[in-house]
């Protein structure tokens, strides 16, 4: 199968759309068929790519570290008709993935989408939030869903907001896998030595984008109380973005410069030796349509602390792997908690039993797999309606 991947974000940009697109693209290549990403140009890449179509883009408004194509919709048509594909998959509902649309109208072949992004915790990057509203969001994402032969949700979550919006295209979850073998394996670096934090002191990791909708203030203005139980806890976070220097002024102002680090943006081959270092992973983010940290700490051997909803009840399997929190002032308490229960003695093989069972679930080869299955699906149903109508 030839299959067309079209995106607004793509490596070297970090995200966790990124992160999925790239293990889609390995886990199909690696199962025999050819696929070719259209993506934006980036500053940070010179040489050409294999496999890699970039269109001329500038940077997003204000969300200055993703990109929006400008030109380059007849090249984009070329290479796709040269490439003979047979399925055209966006992941975007902006430039590329309205380029991949018309493209797959051009060849006459269908085209899938994931809905990655819940869109509307990020609109206070638009005028502020002044600009457009929920119901925005709602209307564009109905228009351009239902104008895909089939819609991939990451979560169950993702799933009910579509349906709320009104989606009637076939939707199919399938949550992102991860290579577990990359987190499951000991690192050789050890982040704690390099930060001078000794082994017995509880540790704490926030990992990834440095931005508003994360709601790392939570977790921040939550280790006051965290202090006062366990004196000796730090909070590590690891990421950049726009926020960095507001909650850095944050930490200044509650005093805890000496409880709390920013380490900057991490490597993508690096941050196992993060996760693997913490006691705990914690996020407060209400904004993750899956959350791909989550999976990767537990891959790593580390219990998370996350907001409440189905995705994360689930992974955290019955309190198993960390606990779940639903209001801003519970969080301190269940830290608290998670860190009193790692220090007693559990059934530590019974607990890596659970821990493969639940992540052979989240695999990147059963992601692929799952995939491909739908591509497959959609296929042949697109071939099936064109019959009807030719008859």
């Amino acid at each position: 199968m030839r299959v067309g991947i079209f995106t607004d974000t793509y490596f070297p940009q970090i995200s966790g759309v990124a992160s999925s697109i790239e293990t889609l693209k390995r886990e199909l290549e690696r199962q025999g068929h050819t696929v070719v990403i259209f993506t934006t140009t980036d500053p940070k890449v010179k040489d050409n790519e294999k496999g890699i179509i970039r269109l001329p883009s500038l940077p997003f408004f204000s969300f200055k570290d993703r990109r929006i194509a400008i030109k380059g919709m007849h090249r984009a048509v070329k290479v796709a008709k040269e490439q003979c594909l047979d399925i055209i998959h966006t992941q975007t509902e902006f430039s590329l993935g309205l380029t991949g649309k018309y493209i797959a109208y051009q060849l006459k072949i269908p085209c899938v989408h994931t809905y990655h992004t819940m869109y509307e915790d990020y609109l206070h990057y638009i005028g502020k939030g002044k600009i457009l509203r929920p119901n925005h969001v709602k209307i564009v994402s109905k228009l351009f869903c239902n104008k895909s032969a089939g819609i991939i949700a990451p979560s169950e979550k993702a799933k009910l907001q579509l349906l709320n919006y009104g989606i009637t295209s076939k939707i199919v979850v399938i949550p992102t896998g991860i290579v577990l073998n990359n987190f499951f394996k000991r690192t050789a670096r050890n982040i704690r030595v390099e930060l001078a934090i000794k082994n017995e002191t509880p540790l704490l990791l926030s990992l990834g984008r440095v931005a508003k909708e994360k709601s790392i203030d939570v977790l921040i203005n939550s280790m006051t109380d965290i202090i006062s139980k366990e004196p000796e806890t730090k909070l590590l976070i690891a990421g950049d973005g726009p926020e960095r220097v507001e909650l850095e002024n944050l930490v200044k102002f509650l005093n805890l410069t000496k409880s709390i680090f920013f380490v900057g943006e991490v490597e993508r081959s690096q941050v196992q030796a993060y996760y693997q270092a913490a006691d705990l992973f914690v996020s407060a983010s209400d904004s993750e349509s899956q959350g791909l940290t989550y999976i990767e700490s537990i891959a790593s051997g580390t219990n998370i602390v996350a907001r409440h909803n189905d995705y994360t009840e689930m992974l955290i399997c019955k309190g198993e792997f960390g606990a779940t929190f639903i209001k801003d002032e519970q969080l301190a308490s269940i830290i608290y908690n998670c860190l009193i229960r790692k220090k007693q003695d559990l059934d530590t093989q019974n607990t890596i039993r659970n821990q493969k069972e639940l992540l052979d679930l989240l695999s990147s080869e059963l992601f692929g797999e799952r995939v491909l299955q739908f591509y497959e699906e959609i296929i042949k149903q697109y071939n099936n309606e064109k019959l009807v109508v030719s008859d």
